[in-house]
């Protein structure tokens, strides 16, 4: 078993980055954002297929590291079903956990794993690069993002 829960995270983390969920296109009429991540490189191009309201399907491609693709994947799985506004929701609470550490696990659940990114600043962009082109493809918005925007560097030390 694993001795702390550091340790799992890390499995976890990993586990998602080497076999990601829901890493496959998706079929026109999905929207699809471009994501890019200027510091390390990190790529991913999301697509959004809506119903309504809700998220119908989500699926991502790309390349980057670990955290980025883990994020990715158990992004894709925590918004499917969602309504835009459970999405907005849960970009607010995914970027407040990975810029300051605070966690409400109820909420978070699985995506609880990434509340220790904060530790690393420079990591914070890698865990919001999906969430972002999320974020676009559900409110219409630009078909490319970055991780430049204000508010994803962390907390200053």
């Amino acid at each position: 078993m694993f001795e702390d829960l550091d340790e799992l995270y890390q499995e976890v983390i990993r586990e998602h980055s080497s076999h990601p969920r829901n890493f496959r296109a998706l079929p026109a009429p999905a929207r699809a954002v471009d994501g890019h991540n200027p510091l390390c490189g990190d790529q991913v191009r999301l697509f959004v297929e809506m119903d309504g309201e809700r998220v119908k399907d989500v699926g991502f491609t790309g390349q980057g590291c670990a955290i980025s693709r883990a994020s990715a994947s158990m992004m894709t799985d925590a918004i499917k079903g969602k309504s835009r506004a459970e999405v907005r929701e849960a970009f607010g609470a995914f970027h407040e956990m990975v810029t300051t550490g605070h966690c409400d696990e109820g909420k978070m659940g699985k995506l609880a794993v990434f509340s220790g990114v904060h530790k690393f600043p420079v990591r914070v962009k890698c865990a919001m690069l999906a969430w972002h082109a999320a974020l676009s493809a559900i409110e219409g918005g630009a078909p490319e993002v970055t991780t430049e925007s204000p508010g994803d560097e962390g907390p200053k030390p």
